[in-house]
């Protein structure tokens, strides 16, 4: 039976619609609780349709994400033994134990959550994990908007400056790209916190 391949085309089609930003939010919303196809698949044909848009499209989708992880991070804290066996059937029983360790601390579920988005673990494992150990709201909203942010907009700004070429280029490049984009990010980090050290 095909699942991804039809829902993957029946993003493409919603993609010129009308009403495709409004589609694209509750897409990214539901992406972020449940629904197994990333918002990415719908943003880039948009992007492609509509370059100058690009960054907007990208904006839009973010929103979509936060909303939906602010209810993925309701439904670990207050309804997560109803949904552990749920977890568990999905294979996802270690993996998401794991995360809780890592969120249990507020500084590493900051970065868990800011290099969710280019790891193989659906997004929603984060924020059902976060929420189930309490984790504080202002590290957990801000490493999922950096996490999440820095991968739509990534898809954004490689099509509206390179059009059909930066998308294919992205497909390609992806992995490498998002970490070394990491790699920077936790260097600034790092010399910040140095630098509030010994300011």
């Amino acid at each position: 039976m095909k699942l991804f391949k039809p829902l993957y085309e029946r993003a493409l089609v919603w993609a010129a619609y009308k009403r495709a930003p409004v589609i694209l939010f509750v897409l990214s919303l539901c992406e972020a609780v449940f629904f197994p196809i990333a918002p990415e698949v719908m943003l880039a044909p948009m992007c492609l349709a509509r370059r100058e848009h690009a960054l907007r499209f990208a904006g839009v989708s973010l929103g979509g994400s936060l909303v939906g992880m602010a209810i993925g991070y309701s439904l670990g804290y207050f309804a997560i033994d109803l949904l552990r066996p749920l977890i568990d059937r999905l294979g996802y029983a270690a993996t998401f134990h794991q995360i809780e360790l890592q969120a249990s601390d507020p500084m590493k579920g900051f970065w868990a959550l800011l290099i969710a988005g280019f790891v193989p673990i659906p997004f929603k494992i984060f924020t059902l994990a976060s929420g189930a150990v309490h984790m504080p709201l202002l590290p957990f909203f801000a490493g999922a908007t950096i996490g999440r942010g820095k991968r739509v907009f990534l898809v954004a700004g490689a099509i509206k400056l390179g059009g059909e070429k930066g998308e294919a280029m992205l497909h390609r490049w992806i992995e490498p790209v998002g970490w070394a984009s990491l790699l920077l990010l936790a260097a600034l980090a790092g010399w910040l916190y140095f630098r509030g050290m010994h300011g």
